[in-house]
């Protein structure tokens, strides 16, 4: 009996000493790295800031077939390959919006993308429907740092991929300025919290789970950005690679800042981001960046699958967008430089569309909401949409003087740069002075033919997106609202199909203040007799009476009066 009692004692341990060893080992087993033995090949392909450009364009880049193509092509010559997208992906043309993103998706299902992340544009159908194109995707959409307000996640933070033996992490990191860049409203509930806190946090997770670990971001390389991705590369030790986008900056070998290579393709797909490393001895042994622009693209086959989806989508959109609204005799300017830089025919046009509608004394638009320009020729439903694809209706509010100038302060405080806040108006002129510093470059604001008083309440027509503080412009959210009006795409085609283009000129609603040298000139004044007639007084002086007409500014120069005195300036 003793003997029994001891054999099984030994056969009790040794089972307890089997189980631990092995509970020990898993646990270490996902901490185990790729053996130094191994040489591994991985090639990373990113793009970002598409904007929904799906099909080639001379304005735009290669199209989704192409980059299909290519990517099919890569995936040919090495098995181990991550296909990524930095965001603002489901929104910008009207392939998207008509059905808020449905058909980007199919897209990207087809390529067969590995994950994104969201960008500031992915928010615009609302947060709801955001998930709801999350859930259509045969992929994660990523941001480690959007949560709501109970703290909980609201997507998935991160992923890990096994491919080729690897164990690569991907994090994803939104800007934080999506809380003024997208309408209130979409981000309601939700916080974008410190990309660089929530950039180490996924750096002390990821680290002993991974091999490699990618921030997927989309902050961008703009200094006018809250938080930079060059930012969280200076903070955050541990990113090997960060695929980015919002800049829309095109990187043609990438930028290393301490030991993050940081990749961005520009915009529209006018490139696609290859990235190629070896992995060995346990670590990257060399990694190099480099675009394939839409020239070297050019000789590229279009995907037939992609082709395929392509055609179906349009097929069904067809019959909405391409009833025709109007005509255009002049080319109509939604260059992205000239919107976020001057006034413009377009923009002219669509904010005299938002007074008439509204009967306001002020119309005020974003030059950032003006996505597309409008060609000579028929206009379609589909072309308007694309120039106003954000969904945005029009709202009437009132607001004061003061704030109408605060507005517009704001909106050219980066000028010369591009600004997507610069203003486009209607029912008032502003002049102001680059030279000045930011905040004080106004030299004069009109509503109408008059200055405007400072004290005193307008009605202002704008977009919902600038009426609820959005891009900035907190100034206008506290206003009383009049009114909410239909979609500012809607107000526009009504306008088109009713004035056509009339107001479709630049006609000095912006002007820009350049101080010039002025030469004194001996004046003298004129008092009007009984009798008196301009062009008698102008023969008196040696003058025409068309020049002194523009001297004094008369509006009828057959109109003056006995009594009304005349400057003449001296020969």
């Amino acid at each position: 009996m003793g003997k029994f009692k001891k054999l099984s004692f030994i056969l009790v341990f040794m089972l307890i000493f089997t189980a631990l060893f092995s509970s020990i080992a898993f646990a270490n087993e996902k901490k185990v790295k790729v053996t130094a033995t191994d040489s591994i090949a991985l090639t990373i392909v990113h793009t970002n800031d598409t904007h929904a450009r799906v099909e080639a364009d001379k304005y735009a880049g290669m199209g989704f077939a192409k980059i299909a193509t290519k990517i099919k092509q890569i995936r040919e010559t090495n098995e181990n390959v991550l296909v990524l997208d930095a965001g603002d992906t489901f929104h910008g043309q009207t392939i998207a919006t008509l059905v808020k993103g449905e058909s980007i998706v199919k897209i990207m299902n087809t390529i067969g993308y590995d994950a994104m992340v969201t960008g500031n544009h992915d928010y615009n159908y609302g947060q709801e429907r955001l998930l709801e194109l999350e859930g259509m995707t045969n992929f994660p959409i990523l941001a480690a740092n959007v949560v709501k307000d109970d703290g909980t996640e609201f997507l998935k933070p991160y992923i890990i991929k096994e491919i080729g033996g690897l164990k690569v992490g991907i994090f994803g990191l939104a800007t934080p300025d999506t809380v003024f860049m997208t309408h209130p409203n979409n981000v309601k509930g939700l916080k974008f919290n410190d990309p660089i806190v929530a950039a180490g946090e996924m750096v002390a997770e990821l680290n002993d789970k991974t091999d490699i670990i990618i921030a997927l971001a989309h902050l961008g390389l703009d200094e006018s950005s809250s938080i930079t991705s060059e930012k969280v590369a200076e903070a955050v030790k541990g990113i090997d690679i960060m695929v980015d986008g919002h800049s829309h900056t095109t990187l043609p070998e990438g930028k290393k800042v301490n030991d993050t290579l940081i990749v961005q393709a520009g915009e529209y797909d006018k490139n696609l981001g290859i990235v190629n490393l070896t992995y060995e001895d346990g670590k990257i042994s060399s990694i190099n960046a480099s675009l394939l622009t839409k020239e070297e693209a050019a000789d590229l086959d279009e995907e037939e699958d992609v082709i395929s989806v392509v055609s179906d989508i349009k097929q069904k959109n067809g019959e909405i967008t391409s009833a025709v609204v109007g005509k255009t005799e002049i080319h109509l300017d939604g260059e992205r430089a000239d919107v976020r830089t001057k006034e413009t025919n377009l923009g002219n046009l669509i904010t005299s569309a938002m007074l008439k509608v509204t009967d306001a004394d002020i119309a005020f638009t974003n030059g950032g909401g003006i996505r597309a320009s409008i060609e000579i020729g028929d206009i379609t439903k589909g072309d308007v949409i694309t120039v106003l694809p954000f969904g945005n209706y029009v709202v009437a509010k009132n607001v004061t003087g003061a704030d109408i100038v605060a507005a517009i302060e704001h909106g050219i405080d980066s000028y010369p740069e591009t600004k997507g806040a610069f203003p486009h108006v209607a029912g008032m002129t502003f002049k102001f002075d680059p030279s000045k510093q930011a905040g004080d470059r106004l030299v004069e604001v009109k509503v109408g033919n008059e200055l405007i008083d400072p004290n005193k309440t307008y009605k202002l027509a704008t977009n919902d997106f600038l009426a609820a503080g959005g891009d900035g412009y907190e100034m206008l959210a506290d206003g009383q609202t009049l009114g909410e009006y239909p979609g500012l795409d809607e107000i526009l085609i009504e306008h088109i199909q009713k004035y056509g283009t009339e107001d479709a000129k630049v006609d000095g609603r912006v002007q820009v203040y350049e101080e010039t040298n002025t030469i004194e000139v001996d004046i003298t004044t004129y008092e009007v007799v009984k009798g008196d007639v301009l062009w008698r007084i102008a023969k008196k002086f040696g003058f025409t009476w068309q020049k002194i007409a523009e001297y004094n500014k008369l509006e009828n120069p057959n109109l003056i009066f006995t009594g009304q005195k005349l400057l003449i300036p001296a020969q």
